[in-house]
């Protein structure tokens, strides 16, 4: 699906700045922070503003078309891909990761949890990833 058709099925209003932080996010699978988001488009898109960009993203984030990951208290990022999944975030290289999410995690998003329902969960994983255990192996 492309960010034009991603925005309109989450019934928000495609603008050229929106379909570009969509499109970015959709293309980009690094899970953002806005600052990057807006350094990275800010050079083919002269007027596009710091909190376009930081509205732009809550905005989709409230409607359903990327999700809002506060992983670490510090930083807030963004994902693109609203399906199911857990995240890992290495606490040296601080990159994020997608990771399945366990079946027994995704059974608890259909249910009821003492009288509410759940309509949104977060899953996040920290420590150390494959590529920074194999640099402190070598070292």
């Amino acid at each position: 699906m492309d960010a034009y058709d991603k925005l309109l099925e989450c019934n928000i209003k495609p603008s050229l700045q929106r379909i570009a932080i969509m499109d970015y996010l959709l293309t980009h699978r690094t899970h953002p922070s806005a600052e990057v988001v807006y350094s990275d488009l800010c050079g083919s898109m002269p007027t596009l503003s710091k909190t376009t960009v930081h509205n732009t993203l809550r905005l989709l984030a409230e409607h359903g078309a990327a999700l809002m990951l506060t992983i670490d208290e510090n930083n807030v990022c963004f994902d693109g891909d609203t399906t199911p999944h857990s995240h890992f975030l290495c606490r040296k290289c601080g990159k994020i990761y997608d990771l399945p999410m366990p079946p027994a995690v995704k059974n608890v998003m259909q249910m009821e949890a003492d009288g509410h329902i759940i309509t949104e969960m977060h899953y996040y994983y920290k420590g150390t990833c494959k590529n920074c255990s194999k640099n402190t192996d070598i070292n």
